[in-house]
């Protein structure tokens, strides 16, 4: 694991200023650019300070032609914060690299690193990663916010998933599988399924790369490829240390999946990711890293999938008649939802969110995300199936009749609840 090597301490005072200096996107680039002429150290504290108060996920600094641009990734969406001369933004990286540990003389080859913010009374680590670019040294800085850690509660889930989730994380063995893209909001989703399990009773023990957010009673290790520890030299050593639980951050290999797989069908509770485009990829997907479809059915209790869409600001949302079109496109996607998922009945008089602007908002009308998913038992009839290596769009078709509701629908339920709006849910699925 990459030593925390710096910190900075941003004081009471100075963070009262930079949350009036913050209050919104605007005010904040108003902020950085009459901060320019200050030393370094304060105006690292406005950007890290101010970053932190817009919930912002990463600082990326990307030297262009004459100018280093700063950006925001904000609710998964990058914005412009500042533009920065060459002069201060060398200063800037050379103090950045200072904390992270990097060295300064090495700018044509990728460097990581970590350091860490106190504010308010407690530690944000802040995860370093430098990259020779054509213009300069591009530097991209992911916040580790322990806010980002919530509850099954807050992931967004529907009652009838909720409940299946909550009943598969109690078993005593099997594995769970949750797939997306990266920064689809996996490793938020399997920490919270951990915060809810977590008890004195139990041994967890978790095998990452790397270890994002740190978990109180928690066994946390983290990869070390350079040393010979990878996932599946990890997960074997894991095996023997007596866990009830293991979570490994991601599946990766032939050798990885075997081992998972064996020590689900042994007694194991065992949490993971792969990268997938849907729940019945994740199949497909583990049989071409090299599983046995005879393993598969018997150790695979659950998989989801899930994306992240934003959801509407409530201070500027307004609710307005659905168009013909749109009513179209709701009905024509929820006719196929089960009996048992409850969503409004639709007409031409229906209200939905409409995405407005505010201050608050940083003129963008969504303020936080949440997850759309899909997921499907393995029972003993898809058990079956997977003997038969079926192809995605088979297993995805049994999956729906037997109940899935997929993203999509589950993106467009939570607009009828008003959390979110077609347009958003079509941006993260498509049309």
């Amino acid at each position: 694991m990459t030593d925390i090597t710096g910190q900075i301490t941003i004081s009471s005072s100075r963070l009262s200023e930079i949350k009036k200096a913050a209050e919104n996107l605007l005010e904040f680039k108003k902020a950085i650019e009459q901060s320019l002429s200050e030393k370094a150290t304060q105006l690292i504290e406005l950007i890290f300070g101010g970053s932190l108060i817009l919930n912002a996920s990463d600082i990326h600094f990307e030297p262009e032609e004459e100018k280093t641009r700063i950006r925001l990734r904000i609710d998964g969406m990058l914005y412009d914060a500042a533009a920065l001369s060459e002069e201060i933004y060398n200063v800037l990286l050379s103090r950045i690299k200072l904390l992270s540990g990097l060295k300064l003389n090495i700018s044509d080859r990728p460097q990581d690193g970590r350091f860490s913010i106190n504010i308010d009374g407690s530690a944000i680590e802040i995860r370093t990663s430098t990259l020779p670019a054509e213009k300069g040294e591009a530097a991209v800085l992911r916040i580790l916010n322990p806010k980002s850690l919530i509850g099954v509660e807050s992931l967004g889930l529907r009652e009838d998933l909720s409940e299946i989730i909550e009943r598969e994380i109690k078993k005593p063995n099997g594995m769970i599988i949750v797939t997306g893209p990266t920064g689809s909001g996996k490793t938020t989703t399997l920490y919270a399924f951990l915060k809810k399990i977590q008890n004195p009773e139990i041994k967890i023990i978790t095998i990452e790369d790397p270890i994002e957010y740190h978990l109180q009673g928690v066994s946390q290790t983290q990869v070390q490829p350079d040393k010979g520890y990878d996932f599946a030299s990890g997960l074997k050593s894991i095996v023997r240390q007596d866990p009830d639980v293991i979570l490994v951050g991601e599946i990766r290999d032939v050798e990885t999946v075997n081992i998972a797989l064996q020590a689900a069908l042994t007694g194991h509770l065992v949490f993971t990711t792969l990268h997938t485009n849907d729940a019945a990829g994740t199949i497909a997907r583990l049989i071409s890293l090299g599983a046995k479809p005879s393993n598969i059915g018997p150790a695979v209790n659950l998989t989801i999938a899930q994306r992240l869409v934003r959801k509407v600001c409530d201070k500027c949302v307004s609710l307005v008649k659905i168009s013909a079109e749109d009513l179209q496109k709701l009905n024509k996607e929820l006719k196929s939802l089960p009996k048992t998922i409850k969503a409004a009945k639709l007409t031409l008089s229906s209200k939905i969110p409409k995405a407005n602007g505010c201050k608050y908002c940083n003129s963008t009308g969504y303020k936080g995300r949440l997850g759309i998913y899909e997921s499907f038992l393995i029972d003993d009839e898809i058990e079956k199936f997977i003997i038969k290596e079926p192809s995605i769009a088979a297993l995805k078709e049994m999956a729906v009749k037997k109940g899935m509701v997929t993203m999509k629908q589950d993106g467009f339920i939570k607009v009828l609840k008003n959390s979110t709006t077609i347009e958003e849910v079509e941006r993260v699925m498509g049309e």
